[in-house]
């Protein structure tokens, strides 16, 4: 075999050593059983989380909703989409036990959800173009790191604008969403009706609340939205085009099977509303 033949062949397998090295986001272990490449893949679920462990610049902890993941997470997985995990810092997510209920206690043994939260994605490792909708997960720590995430905030646009997906969340998590800008300058939420945590909802005289960045209805009405909410527990969810928001921890399920339907081609159905709420 000719001498240069033998440097391109070995060359060549330099080259493709090189591009299985290259690091890429991937689902937590057993979420991807199929190859995210094929016709018959339905896509995949981007949740993004808030990587801080405190509220701003205190002590006071602060975590993730451990509950407002596993329903979501559960309601995509039966409907065939994988979800990957990414976190402004990556790596561990904060859940303090206050936050996992008792019935949720048993799936903080679940390696398969576990695995994605303790492993989250950079921002940088996201690749958007394999996303078809994005899920901001509520908590105490969603309003701090993740708003005001410039390659978060491209990834999400991403999804929306060029892959014609569906933007998400659901509690505290809606504040990832305020500051969203479509291509055209306007805000993703003007025009729109929003759901999320309330500032009026909060316990405005912990100390916590003097940490929130901004408030939650305030700032979706300053951006043009027109924000709702109801009193009580009980889910609520907003479907303005493809914008899901959810107000609460209960909305969770809720909101993932409305992403599921926009999804699907169907339209989802919003939720009956009490004409005294506002």
């Amino acid at each position: 075999m000719p001498v240069s033949r033998i440097i391109r062949s070995f060359l060549a397998l330099l080259l493709s050593a090189w591009l299985g090295a290259v690091p890429s986001v991937h689902a937590a272990p057993g979420n991807d059983k199929t190859d995210p490449t094929a016709p018959e893949n339905p896509g995949r679920i981007l949740f993004i989380l808030a990587s801080s462990k405190v509220h701003g610049r205190s002590t006071i902890p602060a975590s993730i909703s451990f509950g407002e993941v596993v329903n979501a997470w559960d309601t995509f997985q039966a409907a065939g989409y994988p979800v990957d995990f990414v976190s402004p810092d990556g790596g561990e997510v904060p859940i303090l036990d206050t936050y996992v209920g008792k019935e949720m206690e048993p799936r903080l043994k679940d390696d398969r959800i576990m695995n994605g939260l303790r492993n989250t994605a950079t921002p940088a490792q996201v690749d958007p173009a394999r996303y078809r909708a994005v899920y901001y997960v509520g908590g105490s720590n969603a309003m701090y790191g993740v708003p005001e995430h410039p390659v978060l905030q491209k990834i999400a646009m991403h999804v929306y604008e060029r892959n014609g997906g569906v933007i998400s969340a659901v509690c505290h998590g809606t504040a990832g969403i305020v500051h969203l800008t479509l291509a055209s300058g306007q805000a993703l939420v003007a025009g729109r009706r929003i759901t999320g945590y309330p500032e009026e909802h909060e316990k405005q005289d912990a100390p916590y609340f003097k940490q929130l960045p901004f408030l939650m209805r305030k700032t979706v009405e300053a951006r043009g939205g027109f924000f709702h909410a109801v009193d009580g527990q009980q889910p609520y969810v907003e479907v303005d085009g493809r914008v899901v928001t959810g107000q609460n921890y209960a909305s969770a399920t809720q909101v993932a099977q409305a992403v599921v339907e926009l999804l699907a081609g169907r339209t989802a159905q919003p939720p009956r509303r009490d004409p005294k709420t506002a």
